[in-house]
């Protein structure tokens, strides 16, 4: 009929993360932005406490039931057919896949189901494609064979964040330099991350991450354990057990080590901005990481870091301006490095300071945005 406007139908836009508190944490500044670009956006994930503050965003929230710690290939079917049923219902545009079971089953689901664009973002590779031995190949080459299926094929783009873990996939999974973007992170808001002066008083020492035995959480505390009576310090972790995740340690565990007056617990804070503040240095002696974002963030925030020179970690600092690296799983360096720090209240300082240039100039989230909504419309990121 003449003068009748038929309504434009927005693309849909679909996101599978692991869970709930993940997807807030890292993709939600990304997926507003998606929706205020005109996307219809729909979110998959496991359901734990944070459903209410999906849906006020005014997101489309699908539970799943993804389990981190299993390698049950009959659960992974389950998931596999759910990730199918759920595309086929919502007949997505773009799906944006994020860690590794929702990039694998989810890659495959949107293959079976011919979705015509999916971005795959590789959070860390870990050990699988590192670890040594026969069991060790013969679970590479099944996780290879997986990432095949799930990415080698048009219209797929995989955002690293680190070249280390580009290298192994394009090595074992045959993804193509043409599909590979680089993109540092999930970016930081700047403006919501004021640089304050260090404090006064006795020095903090921060380690802010999930309670993970291979984010190094046993050699920080083992590294305070060394300098009780050579600083008068105080070190404090900042975060929570996962119990979802099979290296998590247990709240038993770190309550231990408060008892005995080793490290302060401050458990999970929303208000990190706030809690970096309070901190002299922020140290992370993890294994191996995408690009983790407690670095980010103390960088923003004007804090020196130290953490491993592994993939992940020594991409988040420009060595020796910003921060330190350390050899992984060494106790001693990271103990005496950390002590150096302190005793050089100057340099400590100065590398605050060239974080926070650093984090302008590396990890803006608008950047990371603009990125992101390229790859949406089908372009490779610049």
């Amino acid at each position: 009929m003449a003068g009748v406007s038929v309504p434009v139908k927005k693309p849909r836009l679909l996101y599978v993360v692991n869970v709930d508190w993940f997807f807030l944490s890292h993709r939600l500044p990304i997926a507003l932005a998606a929706q205020e670009a005109g996307y219809d956006v729909h979110v998959a994930t496991t359901v734990k406490l944070a459903a209410s503050a999906i849906e006020r965003h005014g997101f489309t929230l699908h539970p799943l039931n993804i389990d981190r710690r299993s390698a049950n290939p009959w659960e992974a079917l389950k998931l596999l057919l759910s990730l199918w049923r759920l595309m086929r219902s919502v007949a997505p545009d773009v799906v944006h896949l994020v860690t590794i079971k929702p990039v694998l089953l989810g890659g495959i689901s949107a293959r079976m189901c011919g979705v015509p664009r999916v971005i795959a973002a590789i959070s860390g590779l870990g050990f699988v494609f590192t670890a040594q031995g026969i069991r060790a190949s013969i679970r590479r080459s099944l996780v290879a064979a997986l990432y095949r299926l799930a990415l080698r094929r048009s219209g797929v783009f995989v955002i690293f964040q680190n070249e280390d873990d580009r290298s192994l996939l394009e090595q074992h999974a045959g993804v193509s330099a043409s599909q590979s973007v680089c993109i540092r992170g999930s970016g930081v808001d700047l403006a919501a991350w004021p640089v304050k002066p260090v404090p006064q008083g006795k020095a903090v020492v921060m380690m802010p991450a999930r309670l993970l035995a291979d984010k190094g959480v046993v050699e920080f505390v083992e590294a305070a354990k060394r300098l009780r009576n050579r600083t008068s310090a105080r070190f404090v972790l900042v975060g929570d057990v996962d119990l979802g995740n099979p290296t998590s340690l247990s709240s038993d565990q770190i309550q231990t080590w408060v008892t005995a007056g080793v490290i302060e617990w401050w458990g999970h804070r929303s208000n990190m901005a706030e809690v970096l503040a309070q901190a002299h240095l922020v140290v992370l002696p993890s294994y191996r990481e995408g690009l983790p974002k407690a670095l980010i963030e103390a960088a923003a925030c004007g804090r020196a870091v130290i953490t491993t020179d592994v993939p992940g970690c020594r991409d988040a600092i420009d060595p020796g301006r910003t921060g330190l690296l350390v050899r992984v799983r060494d106790v001693e360096s990271l103990a005496e490095t950390i002590r150096s720090l302190l005793n050089d209240p100057v340099r400590l300082r100065a590398m605050g300071e060239a974080g926070r240039h650093w984090a302008e100039k590396m990890f803006d989230v608008r950047e990371v945005i603009a990125h992101h909504m390229a790859l949406y419309r089908g372009q490779p990121a610049p």
